[in-house]
């Protein structure tokens, strides 16, 4: 269990996750090759250790995450999942459990209060692949490669399309789900899964360079923001409205709001509120 993001060493290891913070951009890195940093239930749960942590860290103004290796991320731990199926339940519990793990972590990755940014080289597979969509941008290496193969092992991948089918259109969505073919880095440009397409091998810069950008901006009407953009997507038309009306009013209220509306008419730079510990 992290105690403070902050206090760790650049590159520390908790369990098969690296992490490290530099300049309100904290760095998550799965770094388990060998599985093709496989989202086990080793792996779920120091994400969602670390999320914890950074989630009530002011310091941290957004988030990236690269995994290590050919892949970003390959899915369920299909090897953990075969295993479990000799206990007496048939699998039945560690399914549940997995599972249930990884949409809480999909739910916690959109709460977060920062934003989380994906930097995906190679393959981003069926869970992966919910991952990348879960997350609020993501910039691909031109060489990365996307899909949902469940069908393909007669498992539908029921959970990675509600992240997905919330990322990109039903139509794009379905077509990924129904056939499992794979989709490169244009493709998920044109499909909306990522922001952007870099050279092979600078994704992580790409991502790194994006998030530094997002942290230069007030941090009061970032965490506002991401907070309501999911909250009104969720919402009919009128609530949504009403939400971000809302909103709105309060932002405005905040000393961030008074300060850069003043900067900008002054025209100068703003000086952000510093964030409260």
């Amino acid at each position: 269990m992290i105690k403070s993001l902050n206090q760790l060493p650049q590159g520390a290891e908790i369990e098969s996750l690296s992490t490290s913070v530099l300049g309100g951009v904290a760095h998550l890195a799965m770094t388990s090759p060998g599985n093709r940093n496989a989202l086990s239930i080793k792996m779920m749960g120091a994400l969602a250790d670390a999320l914890s942590n950074i989630s009530s860290d002011p310091a941290v103004l957004c988030v990236v995450l690269s995994g290590e290796g050919p892949a970003f991320c390959a899915g369920h731990d299909l090897r953990e999942i075969t295993a479990a199926r000799s206990a007496p339940d048939g699998g039945e519990a560690l399914f549940e459990a997995t599972i249930g793990r990884c949409s809480a972590l999909m739910q916690q990755i959109a709460a977060l209060p920062q934003p989380v940014i994906a930097a995906v080289e190679g393959v981003a597979t069926a869970a992966g692949c919910q991952l990348v969509a879960t997350c609020d941008l993501a910039v691909a290496g031109e060489a990365a490669r996307f899909c949902t193969p469940g069908v393909d092992i007669g498992l539908f991948c029921s959970t990675p399309g509600v992240a997905l089918g919330r990322a990109v259109a039903p139509k794009h969505a379905m077509e990924m789900l129904l056939t499992g073919d794979m989709i490169g880095a244009q493709d998920a440009l044109r499909f909306g899964l990522v922001n952007r397409v870099v050279p092979k091998g600078e994704a992580l810069t790409g991502a790194l360079t994006l998030a530094t950008r997002i942290a230069a901006k007030s941090p009061t009407a970032l965490r506002i923001g991401k907070a309501a953009f999911r909250r009104q997507m969720a919402s009919p038309l009128p609530e949504a409205y009403d939400l971000a009306s809302r909103t709105m009013v309060s932002n405005l209220l905040e000393p961030d709001a008074r300060e850069g509306i003043g900067a900008f008419l002054d025209k100068r730079a703003p000086a952000w509120q510093e964030p409260a510990a």
